[in-house]
C-alpha cells in the first residue's frame, strides 16, 4: 500500500514522487525524469509549446476547467512591458488537499512546469502565491527552489539557453479570496485581496497592470509530462473533452480517504466503493460534494450512472471542480452540514460586493435559525430565493459557492428540512 494509500487503478503521473523524500531534492527528481521537458521546451520554442499544451487538452485544475494551452495563448506578443506567470497555489477549498501534497512530495515537478509555462508565455518573472497555512510545504518548496537556482534551472541563461526567469515564492495570510485569481494578484501587489472586474483580464492588465497568466499548482505540475511526451501520449487517459489523469481528494465518511490519481472519466461509485474501500461502519451512502464545498449537493440517484469529468458531473447536475470529493453516510445531518459551510463562506466573504456580503450572512442566520428548531416552511422559499440572488450577481464566484449547496440540499434533501421545522413547531405547541 501507497503513501497514504494507492490503488492498482491509479494512473500515477503526477503523483509518482508522492511518499518519496528523494522526489524532493533536484537529483531526485532528475531520476524521475525531470526537468526533460524543461530542455524539450528550450528547444522546441515558445509557440510549438503552446500549440502542444493546446493539442493535449489539458483543461485548469483549479476548478473552472478552462483550457491551459488557450489561456496560454492570449498573452499578447512581448513589447514594452513585462509578462509575469503566477502559480495560484493558495489552495483553501474546504476538501481540498492535493496542491499540498504536489508541492511538499514534487516540489520540483512545479518549479518546471512553471519554468516551462513562463517559458511559453514570454514571462521572465513568475510568482508562486503559497497559501498562509503551509508552513512545512514553504519550507520544502524555498528548499528546492534554491537548488534549481543552483543547478541552472532557474535564473540567467537558463541551460545556456540565453533564457532568463526568475521565481519567488509568496506566502500569503490565510485568506480564501485570494485564491480568486484577481483577489490574489491584489495580495500580491500589497494591497488588500478584493477580486476585480473584468475585463480587463489578466493576459491584458493583470499582475501591476502587465500581462500575466495564472495557473494552479497541478495544472502546472501536468505541463512538463506534456512538452516531454507529447499530447497524443497525454490523451491515452481521459476522455475526448476531458482528457489526461487528474487527482481526486476523497474525504469523508470512506474507510481510504486520500488523493488518487486517475483517468478523467472514471466512474464515481467505482472511486467510492473500489478504490476508497466504500462506506466506512456498514453505513450506506447518502450524498456527495464532488468538487469541494462551492458546488451542488449530489445524492444517491445522481451518483449512481456518473463519471468524473467536467462533462459527466454537470450532466448529473453538478461541478467537478477541483475534484475534491466529500462523501456523506446516512447518518449525516445535511442541514448542519450545510450551515457549516455557508458559515465558512460568510467569514471568508471579502465584503464588497452586497449580494454575497449580506446574502452569505442571512442565509447562515436563517439555517441556524432552521437548526434550532426555529424555523419556518417559508424559510425554505426565502433560502431559495436568496440563493438566486446570490448567483451571477457578483464580481467574483464566492457568493455563487454559498448559494449551490444551499439550494441543492433543498431541492435533494428538502425532508430533513422540514422534519427540524415540524418539529420545533410542535415544541412550541407543546
Amino acid at each position: 500500500m501507497g503513501y497514504p494509500y494507492s490503488h492498482d487503478k491509479e494512473v500515477p503521473l503526477i503523483s509518482k514522487g508522492f511518499g518519496d523524500p528523494k522526489a524532493r531534492t533536484v537529483e531526485g527528481w532528475k531520476a524521475l525524469g525531470g526537468y526533460q521537458g524543461l530542455r524539450k521546451a528550450l528547444e522546441q520554442g515558445p509557440q510549438k509549446v503552446i500549440e502542444e499544451v493546446k493539442a493535449a487538452g489539458l483543461r485548469g485544475r483549479g476548478g473552472a476547467g478552462f483550457p491551459a494551452g488557450v489561456k496560454w495563448s492570449f498573452m499578447p506578443e512581448k513589447g514594452d512591458k513585462p509578462h509575469y506567470l503566477l502559480c495560484n497555489a493558495d489552495e483553501s477549498e474546504p476538501g481540498t488537499f492535493k496542491d499540498r501534497e504536489l508541492l511538499r512530495w514534487t516540489p520540483h515537478q512545479v518549479i518546471e512546469g512553471c519554468l516551462i509555462a513562463s517559458y511559453a508565455t514570454g514571462a521572465e518573472h513568475c510568482y508562486i502565491y503559497l497559501r498562509g497555512e503551509f508552513f512545512e510545504t514553504t519550507q520544502v518548496l524555498a528548499k528546492a527552489l534554491e537548488e534549481a537556482y543552483a543547478a541552472n534551472y532557474v535564473g540567467e541563461d537558463i541551460l545556456g539557453s540565453g533564457v532568463k526567469i526568475d521565481v519567488t515564492l509568496h506566502v500569503g495570510a490565510g485568506a480564501y479570496i485570494c485564491g480568486e485569481e484577481t483577489g490574489l494578484m491584489n495580495s500580491l501587489e500589497g494591497r488588500r485581496g478584493l477580486p476585480r472586474v473584468k475585463p480587463p483580464f489578466p493576459a491584458q492588465a493583470g499582475f501591476f497592470q502587465n500581462p500575466t497568466t495564472i495557473n494552479n499548482v497541478e495544472t502546472l505540475s501536468a505541463v512538463p509530462h506534456i512538452v516531454n511526451n507529447g499530447a497524443d501520449w497525454y490523451r491515452q487517459w481521459g476522455t475526448e473533452k476531458s482528457p489526461g489523469t487528474k487527482l481526486f481528494c476523497v474525504s469523508g465518511h470512506v474507510r481510504r480517504p486520500g488523493n488518487y490519481e486517475l483517468p478523467l472519466g472514471f466512474p464515481m461509485m467505482e472511486l467510492i466503493e473500489d478504490v476508497c474501500g466504500g462506506i466506512r461502519d456498514g453505513r450506506k451512502l447518502k450524498a456527495v460534494i464532488p468538487g469541494g464545498a462551492s458546488v451542488p449537493i449530489m445524492n444517491v440517484d445522481d451518483c449512481a450512472d456518473c463519471a468524473l469529468d467536467y462533462e459527466g458531473v454537470a450532466k448529473a447536475g453538478s461541478m467537478l471542480g477541483c475534484a475534491s470529493v466529500i462523501v456523506m453516510d446516512d447518518s449525516t445531518d445535511m442541514v448542519k452540514q450545510v450551515r457549516r459551510l455557508v458559515q465558512f463562506f460568510a467569514h471568508e466573504s471579502c465584503g464588497q460586493c452586497t449580494p454575497c456580503r449580506e446574502g452569505t450572512e442571512w442565509v447562515t442566520r436563517i439555517l441556524r435559525r432552521i437548526e434550532d428548531g426555529r424555523g419556518t416552511e417559508d424559510d425554505l422559499d426565502t433560502l431559495v430565493d436568496l440563493g438566486r440572488q446570490m448567483t451571477g450577481t457578483t464580481i467574483c464566484v464566492l457568493s455563487d459557492s454559498a448559494a449551490a449547496p444551499v439550494i441543492s440540499s433543498i431541492e435533494k434533501f428538502r425532508d430533513e428540512y422540514l422534519a427540524l421545522i415540524r418539529r420545533g413547531e410542535r415544541v412550541g405547541a407543546a
